[in-house]
């Protein structure tokens, strides 16, 4: 289960009991900080936070506000700059060198969020952050809203000298595991975990089973050749080629090259991947093919190999290069605000 997934249960099973609570939202960053914009801290009135916002640093603060704005009923926006450049910030335990602002609203407004994170995919929430419309909740698609959807990154925008926070509600990566071998099962249960929605696809029945694959995972049985006409995949879906049979891969690879995708691979060494693609007569295609597939990371056995492309998916999905960010110049996220 995802981090946003346990948040929203958590908030609705809260409201069913009829518990206060307060929702802190990233609405904005700067230099270099644990999280991006739209990440979430849930806190009741009693017991421990849930979710994550800073990696420990400022949750208890966090919590301490969160619990005042309970009690005032009303919410409040709440900034910590940690760029000062001498031992203030790293005395006191901050890992991180940046600024964030936060949207901490009590529980009338966090139910709004958790309805809107719920049914929103597809739109834009927004939130004006000043103003007359302070903590009103809309779903949008149109202006800066769709700007935020195109590219998917959270934003704080300024719409008549008020500041307004827009967040992409996308659905979650789809993941087609095209084989269902012993090394697409930690995977399937890595992808899940992320909150991912995985679907593994194989000719033979026998082995799509929740006992081998655990639960949350789909499973389809398409003629190869018919994959992409029956799963019908999208650009929010990746596409992993792990048969180990190369006419079946070859039939996959067939189906799915022409579709736009977040992310097509195929495992196993590049050449066999050229053979394929001169028996399907598009030799050229291996620019657009993540083959093979993964980070360089030496991975070694089903679990880290797993690993590699994992991170290669969530790094072009991403934009990002994949490589150590020690070689990165500049914030480790892309601000917001």
């Amino acid at each position: 289960m995802s981090e946003l997934s346990r948040i929203l249960d958590a908030a609705e099973a809260m409201a069913a009991r009829g518990e206060p609570m307060a929702l802190a939202t990233v609405v904005a960053t700067r230099g270099s900080t644990y999280r991006r914009a739209g990440a979430r801290l849930l806190i009741p009135a009693e017991g421990e936070p849930i979710g994550n916002i800073s990696g420990g640093c400022l949750e208890g603060d966090v919590a301490r506000i969160g619990r005042e704005v309970i009690a005032s009923g009303e919410a409040r926006m709440v900034a910590f700059d940690m760029t000062a450049d001498d031992d203030a910030v790293w005395g006191y335990g901050l890992g991180c060198n940046g600024a964030i602002e936060l949207f901490v609203e009590p529980t009338a407004g966090a139910m709004e969020s958790v309805a809107a994170l719920r049914s929103g995919q597809g739109s834009c929430l927004v939130i004006p952050l000043t103003g007359q419309d302070a903590g009103l909740h809309l779903l949008q698609a149109d202006g800066a809203a769709a700007a935020a959807l195109r590219d998917g990154r959270p934003r704080v925008e300024e719409v008549d000298d008020e500041r307004v926070f827009y967040e992409p509600l996308l659905p979650p990566l789809r993941l087609l595991i095209c084989g269902a071998g012993h090394d697409a099962i930690p995977l399937a249960r890595q992808a899940v975990e992320l909150g991912w929605r995985v679907v593994v696809v194989d000719v033979r029945t026998a082995m799509l089973t929740v006992e081998r694959f655990g639960a949350g995972v789909e499973f389809a049985n398409p003629d190869p050749d018919e994959a992409a006409a029956v799963l019908v995949p999208d650009e929010r879906t990746a596409v992993i080629l792990m048969s180990h049979n190369y006419l079946r891969d070859i039939a996959y690879l067939r189906s799915f090259l022409e579709i736009p995708l977040a992310y097509l691979g195929v495992l196993g060494p590049r050449g066999r991947t050229e053979q394929m693609l001169g028996e399907i007569g598009a030799p050229a295609a291996i620019a657009r093919l993540h083959a093979p597939a993964g980070l360089d990371i030496g991975a070694d056995g089903p679990e880290e190999v797993a690993h590699a492309i994992i991170g290669e998916i969530l790094a072009v999905v991403r934009g990002r290069e994949g490589g150590s960010l020690r070689e990165r110049r500049g914030p480790i996220h892309d601000s917001a605000g």
